[in-house]
């Protein structure tokens, strides 16, 4: 059995803005699923825009405030002891569109997730209607699936 404060867990900060994003996933000694929790201020987001995990399904626990939740055919708000659940390659982005905060439980299963798309076509090949999204020690970086163009980001 594994116990964390998250008022004890370091804050990580995150796509230039100030988000409060706190890793439990080492603290709990998880090995197959990603824990994090977040703190959204108004106007903040979850994550940096549409996209999807090819390898790996996410829930979404609202705990405090609402949280709306987009996809490219539709929008939904997750309010207090919601939760909602998204399938792998289901693309989606979301954040704090009132004037209150919010608190979110993020778990992704499995804990690894490798193949991160995002909705965009390939300008070099034109095969690939997706690009994935590349983080190393240099930085980020898109590159398609198909012929292996980089785009910078």
């Amino acid at each position: 059995m594994e116990k964390v404060d998250i008022d004890d867990v370091e804050p990580r900060f995150f796509g230039g803005e100030d988000v409060d994003r706190r890793g439990l996933t080492e603290h709990l000694n998880a090995e197959h699923l990603a824990i994090n929790y977040y703190r959204l201020e108004p106007e903040q987001a979850l994550s940096g825009g549409m996209h999807t995990h090819m390898d790996q399904e996410e829930v979404f626990y609202v705990a405090e405030g609402t949280v709306t939740f987009q996809t490219p055919e539709t929008e939904v708000e997750v309010g207090p002891h919601e939760a909602i659940r998204f399938a792998p390659g289901d693309y989606q982005t979301s954040g704090n569109q009132t004037d209150e905060d919010a608190v979110v439980i993020a778990l992704g299963g499995p804990q690894e997730s490798t193949d991160v798309r995002v909705p965009m076509a390939c300008r070099e090949c034109g095969d690939s209607d997706t690009l994935q999204f590349v983080m190393t020690a240099d930085g980020q970086h898109l590159e398609c699936p198909e012929c292996g163009n980089t785009v910078d980001v």
